[in-house]
């Protein structure tokens, strides 16, 4: 599922992979395939993770895909609903992705600072490829426009981690 999204006058594209299961039956290898599309594609990764039970074989195997691509990953530990339960994410630092974002997706906590961090993150991509590839600017009656990059964000990880709901909590959706 995919669907445009913003924050702070900032659009993105937010793409919600299924889950990913390596070496299940041939639906599960499909669904895995696209998830590692998708983690190809995109210009930034949610990564997450069920913060109530800890990691995960396949949390493991989904964080040493994710550690060999060049793009942002913001570990999301999810299911994070009580102030008690905090302590808990720093497990996930295992990864070697930095740190995790506690966040309850079914009641929003977290959700401000994890987007807060991830426009920062596009912001710097946009700037570093303006700079990289400066004919990308246009010319328009003697003014410079440039156009507003629409970057895809990716949310990958195994099943039942609520990848569902913090897609549906992101997008203002039900």
């Amino acid at each position: 599922k995919e669907v445009d999204a913003e924050w702070n006058g900032h659009p993105f594209r937010l793409v919600d992979t299924g889950g990913w299961l390596p070496g299940g039956d041939s639906l599960d290898v499909k669904v895995s395939r696209q998830s590692e599309m998708a983690m190809a594609e995109a210009d930034a990764i949610f990564f997450v993770v069920d913060g109530t039970i800890g990691i995960t074989e396949e949390d493991g195997r989904v964080a040493t895909l994710l550690r060999r691509l060049d793009k942002p990953v913001f570990v999301i530990a999810n299911k994070i609903d009580h102030a008690r339960r905090e302590s808990g994410v720093w497990e996930f630092l295992q990864f070697g992705l930095g740190d995790p974002y506690p966040v309850s997706a079914l009641h929003g906590h977290g959700t401000g600072d994890l987007l807060d961090d991830l426009l920062a993150a596009l912001l710097r991509l946009d700037a570093t490829d303006a700079a990289e590839n400066p004919d990308l600017e246009h010319e328009a009656d003697g003014e410079d426009v440039e156009e507003q990059t629409l970057f895809s964000v990716a949310a990958v990880g195994r099943t039942n981690n609520g990848k569902a709901t913090l897609f549906n909590r992101l997008i203002g959706d039900e």
